[in-house]
């Protein structure tokens, strides 16, 4: 009884040791995808980078910290700021951001993505009370590069690296926004004006040229009028009188009227 009971022990002794063993060895092996980068810390200080692929650590003496290398997106909370010209304006941006010095992030920063994103906002801010509205919704993308510029700089000690800012939006004031679509709709009656000033500019040319001509053919004067009446015989279906010096239009007339009736005998007039 006594050799079954203690048969029975040291075979849950020896199961109890073979899962320690078994969670010692899984702890010990770590797989590290191509995209991360691991810092090792031994007792509390640092002995390498570790990854990619599989790594193996010492067990309860050793702890990583996993750190992505692929970029990042930060959300750079709304900020209201106010422009060289005084003007309020509310900015959505957002932050492109790297780790490319994992060992320097480790013991420089606590968490770099906030970090990031706090300097990133406190620069946008005075990036923008260094330009006026106009500058500010002109040249965005200029002034983009800049505020990466400036907190590329600051946060390359942290062992991280800024490739872009992107500004998402700016939002202005109600009163400003009115203001300036009353001027984009006074600035296009305005271009309007002038596009029909120019238009009678250019016809009243025409017309000069025109009446100079009639002036040194008064045959071209007869031809126009004849144009004119047929014309309006054809589209109206009038009758036409016509002055003692335009008979040789009445016949021209008394046809096109006869071809709108279907045959019917044309009526003319004349007047001395």
């Amino acid at each position: 009884m006594l050799l079954q009971i203690g048969l029975v022990l040291t075979a849950v002794v020896i199961f109890i040791v073979l899962i320690i063993v078994l969670s010692l060895i899984g702890s010990a092996i770590k797989v590290i995808p191509e995209y991360q980068r691991a810092v090792r810390f031994r007792l509390g200080r640092i002995t390498g980078l570790l990854g990619p692929g599989l790594v193996f650590i010492v067990p309860i003496i050793d702890t990583i910290v996993r750190y992505d290398l692929r970029i990042e997106v930060v959300d750079v909370p709304q900020q209201k700021a106010l422009t060289k010209d005084n003007v309020e304006v509310t900015i959505d941006a957002a932050v492109y951001q790297r780790v490319v010095d994992p060992l320097k992030v480790a013991v420089t920063v606590k968490n770099h993505v906030p970090a990031v994103a706090t300097f990133a906002a406190a620069t946008l801010r005075d990036v923008v009370g260094m330009v006026d509205l106009d500058t500010l919704l002109s040249h965005r993308e200029e002034i983009a590069k800049k505020i990466a510029e400036i907190v590329d700089e600051h946060v390359t000690p942290w062992g991280v690296k800024v490739t872009g800012v992107a500004i998402r939006d700016i939002r202005l004031p109600e009163t400003l926004v009115r203001a300036m679509a009353s001027q984009a709709e006074a600035e296009r009656l305005r271009r309007a004006k002038i596009t029909i000033a120019s238009a009678e500019y250019e016809a009243s040319k025409i017309y000069l040229e025109a009446a100079e001509t009639y002036a040194k053919n008064p045959v071209a004067v007869q031809l126009r009028q004849i144009d004119a009446l047929l014309e309006m015989a054809r589209e109206h279906n009038l009758i036409i009188v016509t002055p003692s010096s335009l008979e040789f239009v009445a016949l021209p007339l008394a046809l096109s009227k006869a071809t709108q009736q279907g045959g019917g005998t044309p009526q003319q007039g004349q007047q001395s």
